[in-house]
């Protein structure tokens, strides 16, 4: 009889390790899909942070463009055309006032290269 008593109660201990056991891994595991969850969630958010301060940026560049390609034909409209007897000289002024637009920063050496063949073709 103390011997069935024995194996009794090392069956329930064995029983009640056993569930405890798996209770402390089920709720182990859930801890750490939360964490992987949180660290998914935070690597998005600093993902998108960085695709709208890109796009902020390449709004910004446009949005200079813009304003370099106004001041130009602004300047070009402002600008005295010469007389339509000699062609040469305007198109020298014409040439005069984008090297002043190159030098200022408004042009890039490539939107002046396109303007300065687009003056020397007509």
């Amino acid at each position: 009889m103390g011997l069935l008593r024995g194996v009794a109660r090392t069956a329930v201990v064995a029983g009640t390790a056993t569930a405890v056991s798996n209770r402390v891994s089920r709720r182990q595991a859930g801890r750490w899909a939360n964490q992987e969850d949180e660290q998914a969630a935070q690597q998005q958010a600093y993902a998108d942070q960085a695709a709208y301060q890109q796009q902020m940026a390449q709004q910004q560049a446009y949005q200079q463009q813009m304003a370099q390609q106004q001041a130009y034909q602004q300047q070009a409209a402002a600008q005295p055309q010469a007389p339509a007897g000699d062609p040469m000289e305007a198109k020298l002024t014409q040439l005069k006032t984008l090297a002043e637009l190159k030098a200022s920063g408004v042009l890039t050496d490539a939107e002046f290269e396109q303007q300065k063949a687009a003056i020397l073709a007509g």
